[in-house]
């Protein structure tokens, strides 16, 4: 089975954080697939994390390092139907490119992000949780 990741959910397994055990147990048996902005997506989520004084540099390498060996299928979506999405439901376009991902391949979505789940929800997208 696929799961669409989101990034958070990566960040929280490299950056240990408390819900990385659950995460793990929801995702061992499963096809990890995430948007091709996942990587940049990541990057960017790092180094706002080091301007916040949230990581060190060496701690955001490490980080980058790490998520490398999570096994993940980078999909395209479709942007113009992801903006819609975006703008149907008033966030952030990266967010909207997850749900569409979900929405495209029939799969269910997890992630941490509460307005991202909410929206799931209206959309009829499965969340693991």
């Amino acid at each position: 089975m696929n799961i669409v990741s989101d990034t958070n959910i990566f960040l929280a397994v490299v950056l240990e954080e408390p819900e990385k055990e659950n995460i793990i147990r929801l995702t061992s048996e499963t096809s990890v697939v995430s948007p091709e902005i996942l990587p940049y997506e990541f990057g960017n989520a790092l180094t706002a994390m080091v301007k916040r004084k949230q990581l060190s540099r060496k701690q955001a390498l490490a980080a980058h390092d790490a998520v490398n060996s999570i096994p993940v299928r980078l999909v395209s979506v479709d942007i113009q139907q992801a903006l819609k999405l975006a703008l149907d439901h008033d966030i952030y376009a990266y967010d909207a490119y997850f749900l569409q991902c979900a929405r495209q391949l029939s799969s269910p979505l997890i992630t941490l992000d509460k307005r991202m789940k909410q929206v799931a929800r209206e959309m009829e997208i499965e969340l693991v949780e």
